[in-house]
């Protein structure tokens, strides 16, 4: 007597997994949270701390930085994983530290038509399944916003989570600082690609 066949069962999709902290080893690298050098003449810092719900520091996220140049044109320029002390690339790489704090050294960006200057951030950290994207935009830019297709479509009073704060000038370049809130009241407002972009 023959055994009976067996039906596979049909296949299922499986739940995607969280990012991190795996990344943490291989995409950090020498030099990508310098998009220009510290000593430039107008070297800006950029800087922040990411959170979780609860407010606490996330110690293991990854944040990268793409901008525009001080005229508002995207680099084409090569070479961003390869600094060579002097070409702008427009694109920064750099995990938080113990404290969950992150820092580029880069220049402010120029308004790019009739967008007002960013900087496009995007984080990976734990528990969070997809990247995800927001928009740094500066305070002393304020007469601009209004004209930006982006944060002009934010709810007023949720537009605060994406306006980077100028400290003034610290250790010799001007600092703003941009916390990111990955939930919670404050939470900083992300977007999806299209609109990032």
């Amino acid at each position: 007597m023959s055994k009976p066949e067996t039906v596979p069962a049909p296949a299922r999709q499986t739940p995607s997994q969280t990012i991190g902290p795996f990344y943490g080893y291989a995409l950090p690298y020498g030099g990508g949270p310098e998009l220009v050098p510290g000593y430039h003449p107008r070297a800006i810092r950029f800087h922040g701390t990411v959170t979780d719900g609860a407010g606490e520091p996330i110690l293991d996220a990854l944040l990268e930085i793409w901008q525009a140049d001080e005229s508002g044109a995207l680099s084409r320029e090569l070479g961003s994983l390869d600094r060579d002390g002097f070409t702008f690339t427009g694109f920064g790489r750099c995990a938080t530290t113990i404290a969950g704090q992150y820092t580029f050294t880069t220049l402010k960006p120029g308004a790019a038509g009739s967008a007002a200057p960013y900087i496009l951030v995007t984080v990976f950290a734990r528990g969070v399944t997809h990247h995800l994207f927001t928009r740094a935009y500066f305070a002393d830019d304020s007469a601009l916003h209004a004209t930006d297709a982006v944060l002009s479509q934010v709810a007023p009073d949720r537009r605060h989570t994406l306006i980077a704060i100028s400290e003034g000038v610290v250790g010799g370049a001007e600092s703003y600082r941009f916390d990111i809130a990955l939930q919670g009241e404050n939470e900083t407002v992300f977007l999806d690609f299209d609109a990032a972009r």
